[in-house]
């Protein structure tokens, strides 16, 4: 693979060489590969096809996690989050120790090796908030909990250069990765100031199903806000906004 520069540009296929436009800029490839087919069907590509079918797996679980906690995504999230989800999920999958390989899944697998997924790599949230939390996970009463002591705003918490104002976000979520359906429950704190004058404690309950014992996750972040002429606008349409998985429990 090879990067193109120059000022044309160019997408599509001109014989072998396939251009096209990544994140990453124009890039260029050789057009190549095995037949489709024989994958499907020679015994030499059994793990190939194991491989496969549990990737496809892990992003059908990432992108049900994804549309879970949506509403806390909306402005906290980085271009290759979907990729680097997926990734981990598939680490999660492969933890499974009962399945059959190509068979792997989520529910056997180790969700717990979520716990601390960063959903945007540009503003992450063990880089951000530095106020003492802890989060909660009561799967009797389904309530999915965080509880931020008082801080002092300019000492802990690292805003981009701009902020005048932040609001605290967390979301609580129950997957059923098998039947895919999740509950989703999110909180969120006023817009505050960010200022050297101690907050008050913050918590948080995001209630899900008592009792249950799917996959339940909780995820915590901040979204950096700019005061202009009394109106407080998102800071750099949320480039920076940290969202974390701050805990996980796997369930039965």
């Amino acid at each position: 693979m090879a990067k193109l520069k120059g000022i044309i540009k160019i997408k599509g296929t001109i014989g072998d060489i396939t251009f096209y436009k990544s994140q990453d800029g124009y890039m260029v490839r050789e057009k190549g590969g095995i037949d489709p087919k024989r994958i499907a069907t020679d015994p030499a590509f059994q793990r190939t096809r194991e491989n496969n079918s549990e990737f496809g797996r892990a992003g059908k679980a990432g992108k049900l996690l994804r549309t879970a906690l949506r509403a806390s995504l909306l402005n906290s999230a980085d271009g290759r989050m979907v990729s680097r989800l997926t990734q981990a999920m598939t680490k999660v999958i492969q933890a499974d120790v009962t399945s059959l390989r190509g068979l792997r899944n989520v529910i056997d697998g180790e969700a717990e090796l979520l716990s601390g997924f960063e959903f945007n790599i540009r503003g992450k949230l063990d880089g951000s908030l530095f106020a003492p939390f802890v989060g909660t996970i009561d799967r009797i009463t389904g309530n999915i909990s965080v509880d931020i002591d008082s801080f002092v705003p300019q000492n802990m918490l690292a805003a981009p250069i701009g902020t005048t104002h932040y609001k605290i976000i967390s979301g609580g979520v129950e997957v059923d990765f098998e039947a895919g359906t999740f509950v989703e429950a999110h909180s969120e704190s006023d817009i505050l100031p960010w200022d050297g004058l101690a907050t008050v404690a913050i918590s948080q309950v995001n209630a899900v199903t008592p009792n249950s014992s799917k996959p339940l996750f909780l995820a915590l972040g901040v979204e950096f806000y700019q005061e202009v002429n009394g109106q407080m606008y998102p800071l750099k349409n949320g480039t920076y906004n940290p969202l974390a998985l701050v805990k996980v429990d796997g369930g039965a």
